[in-house]
């Protein structure tokens, strides 16, 4: 499938893709979106929002993305299932994006293919995903309630996750491999009060056991080096993130992890591309935050249209 030329092309659904989607549309710009699954990204396995302004009660993260569908699509964003696989610069500025539907061909484009949930890479790991190993408890948590479950990692979404998990689970067990949590201080505070849950500090997994299904894990104390095994029914893993730019690799420049490195205005080294949300290197990964790159990425883009 080839496509007419777009003022502005984005390849990613997320917070930042549909925010910059509803930016450049509202400035009537012809805007294409490119989603290679269901849009919303990591944030529609988020059971309770809290913290975005405005959803002073809580918003789930799927009604989240449905509305900010809504609202894009009212301005006139167009959005397309496809795969960005290669992006080329063009003699007369314009962009080709080749994808797995076919090439399209526009003035600008934004990046905001956001990032997924970095493995442990411990054995195990892979042969019992989906069979006890998870990175997702609002997805897979119903599966383990009364049981008992590892949580692995001292980050805000570990210990939501581990909440979530308290109220389902016979007890949750945090491993984290320091003696304090990286957590804001409002999701420690309940996280310690919460009596489910229990904390192995200084700790890292080195195996995951079990034949068919997750039935225990292999730890080591960092302190002493020393070896034990925790019985559990299931684990879930939340150890960091790493950014969906395979695709990009000899493209355009990456960090040694894989992020896109913009300015101020969301540019990227190349001419008229543009990066947002999880995708680039930056401070704090929030959906605020990628809601503020998908916004001033469009009003950027929108500028680089008008020299055309």
């Amino acid at each position: 499938m080839t496509s007419d030329r777009y003022d502005v092309l984005i390849i990613g659904g997320g917070p930042a893709g549909l925010t910059a989607g509803l930016y450049a549309a509202r400035a009537r710009l012809t805007t294409l979106l490119l989603e290679k699954g269901a849009l919303g990204g990591q944030v529609i396995k988020t059971e309770q929002i809290e913290n975005y302004p405005g959803s002073d009660a809580g918003i789930s993260g799927f009604e989240l993305i449905q509305r900010m569908e809504r609202q894009a699509k009212s301005f006139g964003l167009i959005v397309a299932g496809a795969a960005a696989e290669s992006i080329t610069l063009l003699q007369d500025r314009a962009i080709m994006v080749a994808s797995s539907e076919g090439e399209f061909h526009t003035r600008t484009l934004i990046i905001a293919t956001g990032s997924e949930p970095r493995l442990l890479g411990v054995e195990g790991e892979e042969r019992l995903t989906g069979r006890g190993v998870s990175y997702c408890a609002t997805c897979d948590g119903a599966f383990f309630r009364g049981k008992e479950v590892a949580v692995v990692g001292g980050g805000d979404a570990a210990i939501e996750e581990a909440l979530f998990l308290s109220r389902l689970a016979k007890s949750v067990h945090v491993i984290h491999r320091r003696d304090q949590l990286r957590a804001v201080h409002i999701l420690q505070e309940r996280a310690r009060v919460e009596r489910g849950i229990s904390f192995v500090w200084n700790t890292v997994v080195e195996a995951i056991i079990g034949d068919t299904r997750v039935s225990g894990l292999r730890l080591k104390n960092l302190k002493d080096g020393s070896s034990f095994s925790l019985a559990v029914d299931g684990v879930f893993i939340y150890v960091g993130l790493r950014p969906n730019t395979g695709w990009l690799s000899g493209i355009m420049p990456l960090t040694d992890d894989g992020f896109i490195v913009t300015n101020d205005l969301m540019e990227t080294p190349l001419p008229g591309i543009f990066a947002a949300g999880d995708v680039r290197k930056k401070l704090l990964r929030q959906i605020t935050t990628a809601v503020g790159d998908g916004a001033t990425a469009a009003f950027a883009a929108e500028k680089y249209v008008q020299t055309f």
